[in-house]
């Protein structure tokens, strides 16, 4: 069995209002992951996300294209334990 880890994941760049929560989510939804997306007061975005460590690496390179009218310039990733305290990938306001 795949252990579980939790990622904070911050992108930068054009990220807001290019429907990139909706395309994170589809994605992380997509590979099974858990938890939630948002937008950050600063224009970033952020996400809380839970499973395979492998997952969540491709996730990563996924995140760092963006839907087409996104711009990601960076994507940082603090790994830490996984706390299962996520059941699914939420967008959170």
């Amino acid at each position: 069995m795949t252990s579980q880890v939790r990622a904070h994941i911050v992108v930068n760049g054009r990220v807001q209002g290019v429907g990139y929560r909706a395309f994170a989510a589809r994605v992380a939804t997509q590979r099974k992951l858990v938890g939630g997306v948002r937008n950050l007061d600063d224009g970033r975005v952020e996400l809380d996300v839970e499973g395979p460590r492998e997952t969540i690496e491709a996730l990563l390179t996924e995140l760092g294209l963006g839907p087409p009218a996104a711009r990601v310039t960076a994507v940082t990733v603090e790994w830490n334990p996984g706390t299962e305290r996520f059941t699914d990938f939420h967008i959170w306001y």
